[in-house]
């Protein structure tokens, strides 16, 4: 199987070939946005740079990307343009600029927005250019340009601007384009649609002659697009060579036409146009199909337009068909070209007699038709209004092959689509892994278009909502699928043996080689399938390898997916791989299935099952495990041998790989997917056309909710009746109680009716009668009831005052609907989610919450804060892997609940026991959970009622105060209690005590009565799911853990009314769908009553690690981003609390007004200065160090040693001031960097206790959630900006940091780009040189922004830090009175460099093994775009970097010794080596070869 070759990576321009550019120049004359006196606008200007950059260079994207960068479209294009002006050249360079916009995926309308006049005139342009001859004035290169241009319209549908000028081109009034009978026969199918017809008809005469002229050219526009295109399509030949500008116009046309499929707004009148125009019939017959090279990518796209263009849906209603409705549709058709063929043809007599299921089949179809001549088919199809009548005595333009295929491919039989899916193997295969239209490398660029869905803002139906996330969720786990057998195979080095078999000159970790297999089971298929039910076979490997490895695949669970391969080396041994070359010819890889473990065998040739019971211990190397096959895949691969004579795939494996359990949960969650679309997926009626992007947007507000809840008991949310009356500024607020001392929390407030006044809506409704009642709120104070005398009785509290904004979001969490929470930075996210759970959860204790986070410790972080509430601790649950992680005591997990209740069950029987004791009753009560229920009925109840008899007011006697204590039968009990537990102050006190103490003594029987269950239910397993369905009140779980699982929970009949999700802006689109359909419908209807969903979109996406998903499907866009999008509305948090008022100006503007809440102007540590540093943030310069800035010794594997040893420098200067090194972080922006700084650390001072090592090194994107005190950012590149130019990187980036924020980079390269102006320009406003004051120790009592009365020191450069810090360090050991005793130990810079490796690699052979933090040295692609690559290519790690720094990791103040000047090398005569890579030796510990050498990756 030929691999295609791989693409080339873009090359980003360097700044000093961006200075040198004509572009440049012509910018910084003409429009560069930091040029005071710019040139006026000249036309001439975008006439010279489209023919001499753009056309000259067919259109490349290095000089489009330089163009687009310099602000081209924003500060002279669009500014200038105007019908005048308008041009060919003007128009392409526009378009150029948007298409560049979207494919660097920045926001592309904005310029647009802010200058609208001349839009619908530019617009109107482009329709015009797109139909232009394309040997004319336009060529092909250039049209597919304006089809790439009008695709972003069409799916920009969000854009006011564009959706107006789309709309006349996809209305009904389009329909003109239609055959005269055609329309005809639509407009009969619904009348109401006639009716519409002759108003536009009318209007249409009323319209003046030229905009009549003008309104039909837009109205025909699509219809003449798609003749043009056919003409363009039939040009191409067969055999002989044709121009890529012809193939890739047919395949953007084609991806134009999904796009309009595949949205119901375009759709719905498009459809019938292109079944009119039978463009699909035209594809299939076209020679670019059936050309090998050129027509694989067309063909691939042509089978999604099919898809998209049968899809069951009704076009004009939007409704889902479903599968009788389909079927009566296809025999509509079948039926009315029976009729037709037995009215006009009486050569079809026995078609027209036939039954339906006989004649609708391809094959029967083309014996029918295929005799005929091609005017008798014309007529045919003319009958059924698909051609235009055929005149008499004349032929037929069309050829029969058309004909045919136009009858036939309309009438045959279509499979279902779920038919269709149930039959799609799950595994993928070695055709599809491999295939770069479906799984493109990491090199995907953007140009190109490719066989992928693409996840936009609506979609058709559910169904459709779910199979695109299928199909790419499946597809990118392809690609990692991909990458593991790439890593693993070429590790094992298959080579050709002499004999022509294979032999492995290496060994993988992840992959063995395969001593037998054989299919053991092939069970008989369900009836109606025809495939089997299951399929098992037996794969024996020898484990002859390490300990640790061994127990790994030992340890090989039920559900482990495995790939089995087929490897045929043709390469002989000893040949080296090339990671460059294709992989599958180097290796001769034939064949890949997927396989599921069922278990290992044991020596009797059983499976041991996972259980508590310890696993037998198996003698010998060898061992076997049993695993599930794909039945569906294994049907197509036996039906393949029996009916083509092809061999046995099942024969050849010669590979088995594993892949490591947390990347390994494809196939379980694509089960899920596929389960849900055979179900009838039930989403609540007031979700579901806002998921699928239809409808009001607002419409599933509470505001508009019809079971609005008018009371709620707010609880502990507000601190006082202040916090209360500020919460809901514009409100008159109604205390029911006069008396202020009174007026304390807890608060019940009733809203008024259905005011529909929220925070959405706009207050100038125009409606004024009712605002004075709609703005008054009643407030009621109540008393909690006393729970009893004892300390830990009394309820704990919240103390967060929170503001009026997370008010209006506990209000809005609380009533049904959806609630949609912004959180920025700092605003306190998990408070205001722990507020909204808690208050659920007193409101409406009936009810269930389901919390869902995307990390474990997003979860810990929720638990942790729960758990400081009122809320009681058996109600709680936690089901997953993290609950390890959790910092308390307390283990929240399934069984580690079950031990908590049968622990609390012991403590409680014990209290019965000392009650009965007290009371004085005979017997056993505390034997169990009944025999106590049976003890309260008739011991303790009567005993009560007694007491409460005698107590009571009698009459109008006034009652006794002594009474109450002198009758208590309770007495002997609480006497551990603090006394005197009766005040004797006042009767209703009194009285309030002995029910507390009656309610302690009540809810310990309620909650034995609970536990009995755990008496009945003797295995851990039932007493598990037990709590889970009946017991747990609030059920936590990761979205991951959701998907996995959700067959076992619909299962188990798990139920819940209330969703929770937190950190909602980085879930995958499909795993925050998943949650909402875990429990079965009641009666048809889902029990879901409220959805919150808390994140922030302008921080980072879901990790998509492949390009081309995340690029060109959107897959990173969560369902949250969506919803933003589509115009729900959204409570934004405006006040944070973790930065400095100054740190935060640096991210703020990206949100909707976001302020800072008072103490970050009142506490001293906001307000006291950054001690030993001017400046509480800065920018710093870097230059090149020693010729060279940024480095890529691997793809996308960026390194920057100048910046790299610049951080680590301030790093060690702020922990000799005395900075705690573990306030402080260093982050970058790429995976290669943190490796290099990594290294640098462990040189430099990571043992040396003077200074110790950061909090965390690691990427901005792994940060995300986390913050410290002062962060250090390095920002790598010098040649393009990078993936910092997704805006959300910078937010995340510029809001870790709380109290300070040193960024190192190159500033002439960040400061031009657009998209960051807004952060940069503030960082430039500073001086660009480091600033610091080396004689200020900390902490300061310096005010920040103060002027220091120290001397102020700046920095030039890395050296001259690295020589001051090297300095400073010296002096301070000096100054130690230790330092007589030992001299000072050499930096390993005078060390012979063979040494030196040596060491450095013992160093970190050791830190492997004690500290598991620092162990993941290889770059994993998850995080900064670094590339999938990288793991496989590891070098030589060792930075022999930037020796200008000596290394202070020995020279410790017991070692040192002053009087021996000569020891201490002078740092400047220090050369420096460059780094090549990121990884560590120790990583050859567990690896293949124990020295990797340089151009061997290891």
């Amino acid at each position: 199987m030929a691999t295609p070759a791989q693409p080339k990576k873009i090359v980003a321009p360097t700044v000093s070939q961006i200075n040198a550019e004509f572009v440049t120049q012509l910018a910084c004359k003409y429009w560069a946005p930091h040029i005071k006196k710019k040139s006026p606008f000249d036309i001439k200007v975008i006439e010279d740079i489209y023919e001499k950059e753009i056309v000259k260079s067919r259109f490349a994207i290095r000089k489009i990307m330089l163009l687009e960068f310099s602000q081209y479209l924003e500060n002279y294009l669009w500014m200038n343009y105007s019908p005048e002006v308008s041009s060919k050249a003007y128009l392409m360079s526009i378009c150029c600029m948007v298409n560049e916009k979207f494919r660097e995926n920045v926001p592309a309308w904005e310029t647009f927005k802010k200058k609208p006049d001349h839009f619908p005139f530019f617009f109107k342009c482009i329709l015009k250019a797109a139909l232009a001859e394309t040997d004319g004035e336009f060529s092909l290169h250039e049209q597919t340009v304006l089809l790439l241009f009008l695709d972003h319209c069409f799916n920009s549908l969000e854009v006011d601007l564009i959706r107006n000028q789309v709309q006349q081109l996809i209305s009904l009034p389009m329909w003109m384009g239609l055959q005269p009978a055609r329309l005809e026969l639509e407009l009969k199918k619904t009348p109401k649609l006639r009716k519409f017809w002759n108003l536009i008809k009318k209007n249409d005469e009323k319209m003046d002659p030229e905009a009549r002229e003008q309104a039909y050219q837009e109205r025909r526009f699509l219809s003449q697009l798609i003749q043009k295109f056919i003409s363009v399509l039939k040009s191409v030949p067969l055999s002989e060579p044709v121009t890529m500008d012809k193939v890739h116009y047919c395949e953007r046309f084609i991806e134009l036409m999904i796009d309009l499929e595949a949205l119901l707004p375009t759709r719905r009148w498009f459809n019938t146009i292109l079944d009119d125009t039978h463009l699909l019939v035209h594809c299939y017959l076209a020679n670019l199909v059936r050309r090998e090279e050129d027509g694989h990518l067309f063909s691939q796209l042509l089978d999604m337009l099919k898809f998209y263009t049968g899809f069951e849906i009704n076009d004009q209603t939007g409704n889902a068909l479903t599968e009788n409705e389909m079927t009566t549709i296809h025999y509509d058709r079948i039926t009315s070209l029976q009729r037709a063929a037995f009215a006009h043809f009486p050569e079809l007599y026995d078609f027209a007699l036939s039954n339906v299921a006989e004649v609708d089949t391809r094959e029967s179809l083309v014996k029918c038709f295929g005799p005929l001549s091609s005017n008798t088919l014309h007529q045919v199809a003319s009958y059924l209004c698909l051609l235009p009548t055929l005149p008499e005595n004349e032929d037929t333009a069309f050829d029969k092959e058309f004909l045919l295929e136009l009858l036939v491919s309309r009438h045959e039989r279509r499979i279902s689509q779920i038919q269709q899916l149930n039959q799609m193997p799950l595994y993928p295969t070695e055709k599809i892994i491999w295939d770069e239209n479906i799984v493109p490398t990491e090199y995907y660029s953007g140009e190109g278009c490719l066989a992928l869905p693409k996840l936009n803002l609506q979609f058709l139906t559910l169904h459709d909502y779910l199979l695109r996330n299928f199909n790419l969720f499946r597809l990118e786990s392809t690609y990692e699928i991909r990458q593991d057998i790439e890593d693993s195979v070429s590790r094992m080095k298959p080579w050709q043996s002499e004999y022509g078999g294979i032999v492995f000159g290496g060994w993988a970790r992840m992959a063995q080689p395969i001593v037998a297999f054989t299919v053991v089971e092939v069970a008989k298929p369900n009836i109606g399938e025809n495939w089997p039910t299951r399929v098992r076979a037996d794969v024996t490997i020898n484990l002859n390898v390490r300990d640790h490895i061994k127990d790994e695949w030992e340890g090989l669970r039920k559900h482990d997916v495995c790939f089995l391969i087929t490897a045929r080396p043709t390469k002989p041994y000893g040949t080296k791989f090339d990671r460059r070359r294709p992989f599958i010819e180097q290796v001769g890889l034939v064949y890949v299935r997927g396989c599921e473990i069922q278990g290992m065998l044991d020596d009797k040739g059983r499976v041991i099952e996972d259980g508590p019971e310890p696993r037998p211990n198996l003698r010998g190397e060898s061992r076997t495990f049993r695993v599930f096959l794909d039945p569906n895949q294994y049907q197509q691969d036996m039906t393949n041998t029996i009916q083509n004579g092809a061999e046995d795939v099942y024969e050849t494996f010669n590979i088995i790989m594993r892949r490591k359990p947390k990347e390994n949960n494809f196939k379980a969650v694509l089960e899920t997917i596929r389960n849900l679309m055979n179900t009838d997926c039930v989403v609540p009626d007031w979700l579901h056309d806002i998921i699928l992007g239809y409808g009001d947007p607002s419409s599933a507000h509470y505001s508009k909710m019809p079971n609005q809840i008018a009371t709620l008991d707010f609880n502990d949310t507000f601190l006082s009746i202040e916090h209360l009356k500020a919460s809901f500024p514009g409100h008159n607020v109604k205390v029911t109680v006069d008396d202020p001392a009174l007026q304390i929390p807890p608060f019940r407030i009733t809203f008024p009716a259905r005011s529909g006044k929220g925070k959405k809506r706009k207050e100038a409704d125009g409606d004024d009668e009712g605002i004075e009642e709609a703005k008054t709120l009643v407030v009621e104070p109540h008393v909690i009831p006393n729970r009893g005398p004892y300390p830990y009785n009394q309820p704990k509290r919240n103390t967060i005052q929170f503001t009026h904004t997370q008010i209006e979001a506990i209000r809005a969490g609380m009533q049904p609907g959806l609630t949609m929470v912004v959180g920025p930075p700092g605003t306190g996210k998990t408070d205001v989610a722990v507020q909204i759970i808690s208050n659920i959860y007193h409101n409406f204790p009936e009810q269930r919450t389901l919390i869902v986070t995307h990390s474990n410790q997003a979860l810990n972080q929720l638990f942790e804060k729960i758990m400081a509430l009122d809320i009681d601790e058996r109600h709680l649950l936690r089901l997953g892997h993290g609950e390890e992680e959790l910092e308390t005591e307390k283990d929240f997990s399934r069984y580690g609940r079950v031990n908590y209740v049968l622990a609390r069950r012991i403590e409680l029987l014990e209290e019965v026991k000392r009650l009965q004791k007290s009371l004085g009753v005979p017997g056993d009560a505390s034997y169990t959970c009944e025999t106590a229920g049976y003890f309260f009925l008739y011991q303790v109840m009567s005993r009560w009622e007694e007491y409460i008899s005698k107590v009571k007011n009698k009459g109008n006697a006034l009652p006794d105060i002594t009474e109450i204590s002198t009758f208590f039968p309770f007495r002997e009990y609480f006497a551990n209690a603090p006394q005197p537990i009766f005040k004797g102050r006042s009767y209703e006190e009194d009285m309030e005590i002995a029910e507390g103490c009656f309610r302690h003594i009540k809810k310990i029987f309620t909650q034995l009565e609970e536990f009995r269950a755990s008496e009945l239910l003797r295995s851990g397993l039932d007493r598990s799911k037990y709590l889970l369905v009946k017991e747990a009140k609030i059920i936590a779980m990761t979205c991951t853990h959701a998907a996995l699982k959700r067959h076992d929970l619909v299962k188990l009949g798990f139920k819940y009314d209330n969703i929770l999700m937190e950190e909602a802006a980085q879930i995958l689109e499909i795993e925050t769908f998943i949650p909402l359909l875990l429990q079965n419908p009641q009666d048809g209807f889902s029990r879901l009553k409220r959805w919150i969903m808390i994140g922030d979109h302008h921080q980072l996406p879901p990790v998509i690690k492949n390009m081309a998903f995340q690029k060109y499907s959107n897959m990173e866009q969560s369902l949250f981003t969506r919803f933003v999008r589509v115009g729900v509305p959204t409570v934004d948090l405006d006040a944070q609390g973790r930065a400095r008022a100054s740190l935060c100006n640096l991210y703020n503007w990206r949100y909707k007004n976001l302020g800072n809440l008072p103490h970050v102007q009142l506490l001293p540590e906001f307000s006291t200065a950054n001690a030993g540093l001017l400046y509480d943030f800065q920018l710093i310069n870097v230059e090149d160090f020693q010729g060279v800035g940024e480095s890529e010794p691997n793809p996308y594997f960026y390194q920057n040693l100048g910046e790299a040893e610049y951080v680590v420098a301030l790093f060690m200067y702020m922990c000799l001031l005395g900075y705690p090194a573990d306030k402080i972080s260093i982050l970058t922006t790429y995976n290669g960097q943190k490796h290099l700084i990594r290294d640098i650390i462990n040189r430099r001072c990571g043992s040396n206790p003077l200074i110790g090592r950061p909090n965390k090194v690691t990427t901005v994107d792994r940060f995300q959630g986390q913050q410290n005190d002062y962060i250090l950012l390095s920002l790598v590149r010098t040649r393009a900006v990078g993936h910092l130019r997704d805006v959300r990187r910078l937010v995340v980036a510029m809001s870790r940091a709380r109290l300070g924020l040193y960024i190192f980079a190159r500033v002439s390269l960040f400061q031009n780009c657009f998209e960051l102006t807004p952060a940069f320009s503030q960082l430039t406003a500073r001086p660009l040189q480091l600033h610091i004051i080396p004689t200020e120790p900390f902490p300061t009592a310096r005010k920040n922004g103060e002027r220091p009365s120290l001397e102020v020191q700046t920095i030039k450069n890395m050296p001259q830090m690295a020589n001051f810090v090297y300095n400073m360090y010296m002096h301070l050991i000096q100054t130690t009175h230790l330092y007589h005793q030992t001299f000072l130990q050499l930096p390993p810079a005078m060390v012979e460099e063979g040494e030196e490796v040596q060491s450095q690699e013992t160093e970190l052979e050791t830190e492997e093994e004690t500290t598991p933090a620092q162990t993941d040295i290889l770059p994993s692609a998850a995080d900064a775009n670094s590339s999938p690559e990288t793991s496989a290519s590891q070098t030589e790690t060792t930075p022999n970097s930037a020796e200008t720094i000596p290394d202070l990791t020995e020279a410790t103040p017991s070692q040192t010794d002053s009087s021996n000047p000569e020891a201490i090398p002078a740092p400047a005569e220090s050369t420096a080596t460059m780094v090549t890579s990121g990884a560590s030796p120790a990583e050859a510990n567990t690896s293949h070869e124990a020295t990797p050498t340089p151009a061997e990756p290891e």
